[in-house]
C-alpha cells in the first residue's frame, strides 16, 4: 500500500489515523508535520500549509477530506500534472438544503428581528408577513448541490432564480449566466444563497460591488468558501442598512476569530461550518478506495478538473 500522510493546516488530522487504520490496516500512516513528506506517496489534505505539497516529492494523488480543493488547489508549487481527489458524499446535497432552508426561513419569516433585535429588547412586535411565491431567493452557483437547493427551495413556494458560469435548466428555477445574468439575478434577489465553489473569479465575490446590485434590504446566506465574502465589505453594507442581515457558516480561517466583529454584529448570525458535513464512513472509505486506487495504478475515485476548481 502507499505511504499516506495526513496533512491539516487549521486541524489536526491525526484524529483520523485510528479509523483509517481500522478499515485498511495495512496503510502506512504518517501525520505531519512529524513526518516531512518525503516519502509519502499520497497527502490527505484540509488546508495544507501554502508550497508544503510541492515539497513532497513522491506524491502520486491529493486527497481532500472535505468537497472543497481550494486550499490544495491554491498552492503554487503543486504539480500541474498530480491527480487531485475531493470527498463526494451522497447526503451532502440533502442536508445543505435543510440548513439553506432553514436560513431562508430565519429572514422570510422576520425572525432576524425578532431573535436579534426585539428580544434583547424585550419587545413584543410582529414582523410583517410575506407568502413565499412573493418572496425572490437568488443562489449562485446550480451544480450538484446548489441545484438541489435550488429546488428545495422552490418546492416551498419560493420564487426561485439561479446563476452558474455556463447555461444550466432546471425546472421551476429561472436561469442566468455569464456576468450579465449575475447582475440581473442580484438585482432581484431578496435573499441571496452562495453556494459557488472557490476560484480566482469567484474569490470575493460577495463584496461591495455585488452587494451594491442587491435591492435594500437584502439579506445573504453564504454556506460556499469562507474566502467569497469580504467581510468588511459586508459590515459596510449592514451598517449603511443597505443590507438587512447575513448568516454566515464558512470563514476564510476557522475557527473565526473570537475577536472578529462578525461575532457580535447585531444583524449577522455566526454558525461554525455546520451547514453539510461528509458522513466519516464517506470519507474513510473513499480514502481507503482511492489508496487501492493508487496502488493499483488506476485513477482515483471523485478526481477534480484542475482547470475549472472543482
Amino acid at each position: 500500500m502507499p505511504k499516506l500522510i495526513l496533512i491539516g493546516g487549521i486541524l489536526d488530522l491525526g484524529f483520523m489515523k485510528a479509523p483509517l487504520l481500522a478499515a485498511e490496516p495495512r496503510l502506512d500512516i504518517t501525520v505531519w508535520p512529524e513526518d516531512d513528506g518525503a516519502e509519502a506517496e499520497i497527502a490527505v489534505c484540509w488546508r495544507p500549509p501554502a508550497g508544503l505539497l510541492g515539497t513532497m516529492p513522491k506524491l502520486k494523488l491529493v486527497q481532500s477530506i472535505a468537497a472543497g480543493v481550494d486550499g490544495v488547489l491554491n498552492d503554487a508549487g503543486l504539480d500541474p500534472a498530480l491527480p487531485v481527489a475531493r470527498i463526494v458524499d451522497d447526503s451532502l446535497p440533502a442536508a445543505m438544503s435543510e440548513f439553506v432552508l432553514w436560513s431562508v426561513l430565519w429572514f422570510h419569516r422576520g425572525l432576524d428581528q425578532v431573535v436579534l433585535r426585539d428580544r434583547p429588547a424585550i419587545i413584543w412586535r410582529r414582523p410583517p408577513q410575506q407568502a413565499a411565491a412573493d418572496r425572490r431567493i437568488g443562489v449562485l452557483g446550480l451544480g450538484e448541490i446548489g441545484g438541489r437547493v435550488a429546488r428545495a427551495l422552490s418546492a416551498q413556494g419560493f420564487a426561485v432564480a439561479g446563476w452558474s458560469r455556463t447555461p444550466r435548466s432546471l425546472p421551476g428555477i429561472t436561469g442566468h449566466h455569464g456576468p450579465e445574468g449575475l447582475d440581473a439575478l442580484l438585482a432581484e434577489s431578496e435573499i441571496l444563497v452562495n453556494l459557488l465553489p472557490l476560484t480566482p473569479r469567484t474569490r470575493g465575490i460577495l463584496g461591495a460591488a455585488t452587494f451594491a446590485k442587491l435591492p435594500r434590504g437584502a439579506a445573504v446566506i453564504n454556506v460556499g468558501r469562507g474566502e467569497h465574502l469580504v467581510p468588511e465589505d459586508l459590515i459596510a453594507a449592514l451598517d449603511s442598512g443597505h443590507l438587512r442581515g447575513a448568516v454566515l457558516d464558512v470563514f476564510a480561517a476557522e475557527p473565526l476569530d473570537p475577536a472578529h466583529p462578525l461575532w457580535t454584529h447585531p444583524r449577522v448570525l455566526v454558525t461554525p461550518h455546520m451547514a453539510a458535513i461528509a458522513s466519516d464512513g464517506a470519507v474513510i472509505g473513499q480514502i481507503v478506495e482511492n489508496a487501492w486506487r493508487t496502488a493499483c495504478g488506476r485513477p482515483p475515485l471523485n478526481p477534480v478538473e484542475r482547470g475549472r476548481g472543482y
